[in-house]
């Protein structure tokens, strides 16, 4: 029963979460920079507090009750490490893959993305549309590319949610309430740049508007295996359960400062993206601490 709560959970998260995101993209294809900057923002600040309030607090507190050692904290910073790092090197893969389709991006050039249509690269495949005789069947393993490289990178973040409701005493009870129910909204809403910058490509590569959203829906899957594995790791023992709550906060910390601030900021050159950070590190805080 529990295992099966958390595949529906995370299902909502990562596959309607990514497909929602790609039905936006096949839909819409544009939205307004400042929206989609204080969305981000928010988003990174729930997530932040989640971590330090909750995700990092808990094996600190076990250890004040006996029930881990007094190295807890050593333990603690090894994971996190280790899961920036993982997710660190899952999304450079992405960027390797994607920003080399066009030649733009020089050593003047941010890293990360500055307005939407890059976000989602949209501005490379309409550089394809321009310069290539075969730009649709670029586009289409242009898009491929994208979905494999985000599936895998929706396995750590599954591992979150996972190791999220490990940590409660009472799943049934926290089912809907719970940092891992927090963690599956706010992942779930960071989902959706992800499945527009699958579903873009996509479509302008010659797949029909349907397929796509479901191909890019598919992508989210690896949401829910990284969701059972982190449920599964943090129930074995209490240094695992340290472990995969260490492991899940240094994918979050990189997803935060590493994609969801940079992104944010560049995007809306002004303190309200910093505001909306403020006011999502407030409200997380307010949410799970109920």
């Amino acid at each position: 029963m529990e295992y099966f709560a958390i595949i529906i959970i995370t299902l909502i998260s990562g596959v309607l979460g990514t497909g929602l995101g790609g039905l936006v993209g096949a839909v819409l294809r544009r939205e307004s920079n400042k929206i989609v900057s204080l969305l981000l923002s928010f988003a990174a600040g729930i997530m932040l507090a989640v971590v330090c309030f909750d995700l990092m607090s808990e094996p600190l507190e076990m250890m004040k009750e006996g029930a881990l050692p007094s190295y807890t904290p050593v333990i603690v910073v090894a994971a996190v490490i280790l899961g920036y790092a993982v997710v660190y090197l899952l999304n450079h893969l992405i960027d390797k893959h994607s920003n080399r389709e066009v030649k733009h991006i020089d050593k003047n050039h941010p890293a990360t993305a500055d307005d939407l249509d890059e976000l989602i690269h949209a501005d490379h495949f309409e550089s394809h549309k321009e310069s290539a005789a075969n730009s649709r069947s670029n586009l289409f393993v242009a898009g491929l590319v994208m979905m494999m490289a985000i599936a895998l990178h929706n396995l750590p973040e599954g591992m979150v949610i996972g190791a999220s409701y490990a940590m409660e005493e009472n799943l049934t009870a926290n089912l809907f309430s719970g940092s891992g129910f927090i963690m599956a909204i706010v992942i779930g809403l960071h989902n959706i740049p992800e499945g527009m910058a699958v579903s873009v490509p996509l479509i302008s590569g010659g797949m029909s508007k349907t397929k796509s959203v479901m191909l890019t829906a598919l992508s989210g899957f690896p949401t829910v295996l990284g969701a059972l594995l982190g449920y599964a790791l943090g129930g074995i023992n209490s240094i695992m359960l340290v472990l995969s709550l260490g492991f899940a906060s240094g994918a979050m910390l990189y997803v935060v400062f590493g994609e969801l601030l940079p992104e944010a900021i560049l995007m809306w050159k002004s303190k309200l993206p910093s505001l909306s950070l403020f006011a999502g590190v407030l409200i997380g805080f307010l949410l799970v601490s109920f």
